[in-house]
């Protein structure tokens, strides 16, 4: 027994000596994609040991997720995710693993509002008038998301909650085909990242009215925040972290978000993050485990006050 600490803490300064793994539960081309591949590449850099990045798509990043919760807790296998995880593990009932307690943080990456459009067509122009109308045409208004249990889908849906107002909700296989079905008139109304719909409005495809922050954004400065707009105190945002098997070493982990968190504060990963409408945000690993238990918490309450089903 006396030998166990030595031997632990030699296994940990000798990390990494193989390659390590990078899950992404998302298919290739995305914002978690993009952006897991480029920490994963300047890893490559700090670790001084290969770093792979491996996609496994599918049930909201559960399918990912849960390969990750079932691999080694070693520190060679993490996951890099986006906040669909959070809202997945809320609305889904049953799950092969536990999304509270069988991963944990290793650190966030970056933070970032969502943007509330609507196809022009529509006779509004601002929040409120966008309200006022679902309130007068009530559940005839169709809004678009990336999936039934997206994060879009349940910001859409806190939304409307907040708002005293229903809308019919029109799930998609993923964010890009909703915001071009938005764009085409197929549906009245969405909730999605800035990327994927900023080009769009600003090519008059769409009518952008606000965004989801606390805060405008660089990126849209003319646009009100939703909160501004019509509904004090409103807030929603994506974000992008990696988390780890929960029994991973302690110093393993905290080793890894130094080096994410030193990435982060490159002007590189900062343009890119921009791209996204987002900031890095600098996060302990127990901060960012913290961050994650409570969006699970209250998005399963949000799921289960409004009778939402996957």
């Amino acid at each position: 027994m006396v030998l166990l600490g030595p031997i632990f803490v030699a296994c940990a300064q000798d990390y990494p000596n193989r390659p390590v793994r990078v899950v992404v539960p998302t298919a290739a081309g995305g914002s978690s994609d993009l952006l897991g591949r480029m920490i994963a590449q300047r890893l490559r850099e700090r670790l001084g040991q290969p770093v792979v990045v491996d996609n496994r798509p599918g049930a909201g990043q559960m399918i990912g997720a849960d390969h990750v919760a079932r691999s080694a807790a070693d520190g060679y296998t993490i996951i890099f995710l986006g906040g669909t995880y959070t809202t997945s593990a809320a609305i889904q009932p049953k799950l092969p693993f536990d999304p509270l307690n069988d991963l944990t943080g290793v650190a966030m990456a970056g933070e970032g509002p969502f943007m509330l459009v609507v196809h022009p067509s529509l006779p509004v122009k601002t929040v409120k008038e966008l309200i006022a109308l679902a309130k007068a045409r009530p559940g005839q208004l169709n809004f678009a998301s990336a999936g039934s249990g997206s994060i879009t889908h349940l910001v859409t849906e806190f939304f409307a909650a907040t708002a005293k107002i229903k809308m019919t909700h029109v799930p998609y296989k993923s964010g890009s085909p909703a915001a071009t079905d938005l764009a085409g008139g197929h549906v009245e109304m969405m909730i999605g990242s800035m990327p994927l719909v900023l080009h769009h409005a600003r090519a008059q495809r769409v009518r952008a009215l606000a965004v989801t922050s606390t805060k405008r954004s660089a990126l849209t400065p003319e646009l009100p925040t939703v909160g501004e707009a019509a509904l004090p105190g409103f807030k929603a945002s994506q974000w992008w972290g990696a988390l780890a098997p929960a029994k991973t070493p302690r110093d393993i982990v905290a080793r890894l978000n130094a080096e994410i968190n030193r990435i982060l504060t490159t002007e590189e990963f900062k343009s890119h993050l921009a791209l996204e409408g987002a900031e890095p945000v600098l996060m302990s690993p127990e901060a960012f485990s913290a961050t994650v238990k409570n969006e699970i918490t209250n998005w399963r309450k949000i799921v289960k006050d409004l009778n939402i089903k996957p």
